[in-house]
């Protein structure tokens, strides 16, 4: 760094209104999985603005932008989640959502406006060795965006060599990063039953099937397999998010419908789930006398860090000027990721920074803390400068 005139923080911190003018539009205009045409579009648009070759339509609705340096080096992505959750937004604040029953839940809108950030300050950089592609990825909410993307040809189309991951975490101090090579995210697997029985009026049970108390006996089944079928030493956690069955309220229902996701980091805890769901079921089937048809479909795998990509990243942190220590030492989330699929083809890393608000991930009332947009904007820059092998912070001149 040659002049305070070049800090990027303090450019940053000068266009914060606008990058919180873009943060607050994107928030009030959310969409869900693979619906994000509007979302694209602002991406894009801003990226466009800043003379970047800017490819749409990968995934449907992906977003990537390429900025090539002045002279040859590496290739590394850097990737941002563009969709919302399909919750009813109960905030009060004036970029609450306009979009009934959608919200962004997770931050997502201030992930986009980060990575947005970040690549108006590269972009004025003069003085880049290698390139770096800004990934714009759809659907990263259980719908598997990052999988459709690899299938595609991200990697083919834009060859990175490394691609980097960030999410903005609740409960860690604002700015604060928690990176560590291995597994940061659990798999997950998504399952459904269906409770097949005799319907009947619900004054004479005796000549039917009830499918809502065998629903009953195996949900209550099911935690067994947490308690009794895995070693405590595998965390494993099964989740039923989703019970559905009748229409009358003095009929019994042929179906009840049950649906839920099961995470994990261990995949033979996760075989064994598997096989004990499906005999929970069978017991239950037989002695309820209905049928239980059972679906389990693997959705997303283990986000497991690369040992040198996350050396970066460590690294990154001790470039940052806010001084905050890098957390190394944690316990892996539950929660699932979808930047998995790009792991399994490319090498890289994903990190956790501190939002420093308390606000539960998928709460109705979350909003994003804009002042983690130049903080975290600023450490996207480090982490391009540590991949690229920049001495120096990129710079504005």
């Amino acid at each position: 760094m040659t002049s305070e005139a070049q800090d990027p923080t303090n450019f940053l911190l000068q266009r914060l209104p606008i990058y919180r003018e873009w943060r607050q539009h994107l928030h009030r205009h959310p969409e869900t999985a693979f619906k994000e045409h509007e979302t694209s579009s602002f991406v894009a648009g801003r990226l466009k603005e800043m003379g970047l070759d800017v490819a749409c339509g990968l995934a449907g609705t992906g977003v990537v932008a390429t900025l090539n340096g002045n002279r040859p080096g590496p290739a590394i992505g850097l990737r941002a989640d563009m969709d919302a959750l399909p919750i009813a937004e109960t905030g009060s604040v004036p970029w609450r959502s306009v979009n009934p029953g959608t919200a962004h839940a997770c931050g997502h809108d201030g992930h986009m406006t980060m990575l947005l950030a970040a690549a108006d300050v590269l972009s004025r950089e003069p003085d880049i060795g290698g390139t770096i592609y800004f990934v714009f990825q759809p659907a990263e909410e259980a719908a598997g965006g990052g999988r459709r993307m690899v299938e595609e040809g991200l990697f083919e189309a834009f060859p990175m060599e490394r691609i980097f991951g960030l999410h903005n975490w609740p409960g860690l101090p604002l700015g604060q990063v928690a990176v560590k090579p291995g597994a940061m995210m659990a798999a997950m697997d998504l399952f459904s039953f269906r409770v097949r029985a005799r319907g009947v009026h619900a004054a004479m049970p005796h000549l039917g099937t009830d499918a809502i108390v065998a629903a009953g006996a195996l949900a209550g089944s099911l935690q067994n397999v947490v308690s009794r079928a895995i070693d405590p030493h595998h965390p494993l956690v099964l989740s039923l998010t989703q019970i559905h069955g009748g229409q009358s309220l003095n009929a019994l229902p042929e179906h009840v419908d049950l649906q839920g996701t099961l995470r994990y980091f261990d995949e033979g805890a996760g075989a064994i789930a598997h096989r004990r769901m499906r005999e929970i079921a069978d017991g239950v089937a037989r002695s309820h006398d209905v049928a239980i048809d059972i679906e389990i479909n693997p959705a997303y795998p283990v986000t497991t860090n690369d040992v040198a990509a996350t050396a970066t990243m460590v690294r990154a942190t001790k470039r940052l000027p806010q001084g905050l220590d890098i957390i190394s030492q944690f316990t892996p989330s539950m929660a699932s990721e979808d930047f998995a699929f790009m792991l399994q083809v490319r090498p890289g890393a994903y990190a956790w920074i501190g939002n420093g608000r308390d606000t539960a991930l998928h709460n109705p009332d979350f909003d994003f803390n804009d002042e983690l947009i130049p903080i975290g904007a600023r450490y996207w820059i480090e982490v391009v400068g540590e991949a690229l092998g920049m001495t120096d912070s990129p710079a504005r001149t």
